[in-house]
């Protein structure tokens, strides 16, 4: 079950996963967010790809994990920047916590894992 119109725009669940993935932690990984989607890491890893082909997002290599970013340089990123910030901004805070709990960083304690 898809948790935004994301699913249906790009035509998977692993499309949505790591695009909210993205735009929530500010860079991904497949395995990050394959786990925390529920999706393939295959399925994921191939959106991955298929993003950084079209311009859309760029990875470098951090020890052997590929972490990707949005591209800064193309334009086609920003426009597809700002449609996953409306998709985002839609889900409700139940939605955000049950998909992103897991911490990925230390924070300080007390501070919301989900950003308003």
């Amino acid at each position: 079950m898809s948790i935004s119109v994301l699913a249906d725009l790009f035509g998977s669940r692993a499309s949505e996963a790591v695009l909210l993935h993205l735009h929530h932690h500010g860079e991904t990984y497949g395995r990050a967010a394959s786990k925390d989607f529920g999706v393939s890491l295959d399925s994921v890893q191939r959106q991955l790809d298929r993003f950084e082909r079209t311009g859309v997002m760029v990875c470098r290599r951090q020890g052997r994990t590929l972490l990707y970013t949005w591209n800064p340089k193309s334009r086609i990123s920003k426009r597809v920047q700002d449609l996953v910030a409306v998709a985002y901004e839609g889900l409700g805070i139940k939605a955000k916590e049950s998909v992103f709990a897991e911490r990925r960083q230390p924070r300080a304690k007390d501070k919301p894992v989900i950003r308003d």
